[in-house]
């Protein structure tokens, strides 16, 4: 009898169930999700262009043959040529690197920005949350196209610590600097409900610093907010340099999809379709791609949207 009891409690044991964390459970869902992998598959192949593209077409100026002036598209010229000669294939990879490399730069110093002032905000409530709330409020009542094309005039022909702000430098921190409301607000309003829970009440009650709690406490429980944001914030920013590239106010000198646009207004007119598709096609694919993606990492991370 004994043995047969100690052969049911053996084999009523049962392993325990290793949980997931909220990046686990995230990856999972996303590696998943076919759209989300193929959506992820074509950003990182634009990534990698906007990578290799410097290096490998140095030399882009030097391509220069006006004998294929508008050349339609070809074995040689894949996307045909411009009214230069040069290849439009070229064109549109140089601009991939523009628009990634904006986007990617202007995130960076927009997403810490927008949590670091959003969470402080929320936290410290106040006179400092009334003062960033004041902030961002009078931002947002200048429609965006207009703060960027105002902080692109007042960067004209200046120059600070040797940054040339009239330049893709001055390009990374117009965007940055108008990038970061949303990503504030989001934040503030997360920071407002976090420091209420119980774990932040305990270790304040324990004598921790309020800025240390705010680190150690707050930050790390909004920073999906943030990961959410700055796939989001890659639409955002390459169409604002494409419009700002169109109106002329972008990168000088470096040919982007913007200028593309700009430069084939004319050319339907008399036929010459490839420079402004292969711009526009170019958009469509990473701006589809970036708002798939967004989509399905807003979903894996956010846990209201993930219960529901």
């Amino acid at each position: 009898m004994s043995q047969i009891n100690t052969t049911i409690s053996d084999s009523a044991v049962v392993e325990p169930r290793v949980g997931r964390s909220l990046w686990g459970d995230a990856f999972r869902r996303l590696r998943r999700d076919r759209a989300a992998v193929v959506c992820f598959g074509i950003i990182v192949i634009y990534a990698l262009v906007a990578i290799i593209t410097p290096f490998a077409l140095a030399d882009w100026k030097d391509d220069v043959s006006y004998a294929d002036k508008y050349a339609a598209p070809s074995s040689k010229y894949w996307l045909g040529a411009d009214v230069f000669g040069r290849s439009v294939l070229q064109k549109t990879l140089i601009g991939a690197h523009v628009s990634m490399s904006v986007a990617f730069m202007a995130n960076i110093i927009a997403i810490p920005l927008g949590m670091l002032l959003g969470a402080i905000a929320g936290y410290y409530g106040g006179w400092i949350d009334d003062l960033i709330v004041w902030m961002y409020t009078t931002l947002t009542c200048i429609p965006g196209i207009i703060r960027l094309i105002a902080i692109k005039f007042a960067f004209q022909d200046k120059v600070v610590f040797g940054v040339d702000l009239d330049g893709m430098a001055g390009l990374y921190i117009a965007l940055g600097i108008m990038g970061w409301i949303g990503t504030c607000r989001l934040v503030r309003a997360e920071t407002m409900r976090l420091r209420e829970l119980d774990y932040v009440q305990a270790s304040r009650a324990c004598g921790r610093g309020r800025f240390s709690i705010l680190l150690k406490h707050i930050m790390p429980n909004v920073m999906h907010i943030g990961i959410i944001n700055f796939s989001l914030g890659f639409v955002g920013a390459i169409s604002a340099e494409v419009i700002l590239s169109y109106l002329n106010l972008g990168v000088a000198n470096v040919p982007s999809w913007g200028k593309m646009i700009a430069d084939a207004n004319m050319d339907l007119i008399s036929g010459r379709w490839w420079q402004l598709a292969a711009a526009t096609g170019a958009i469509f694919f990473i701006v589809l791609a970036w708002n798939i993606f967004g989509d399905r990492l807003r979903d894996a991370l956010d846990p209201k949207l993930k219960n529901a």
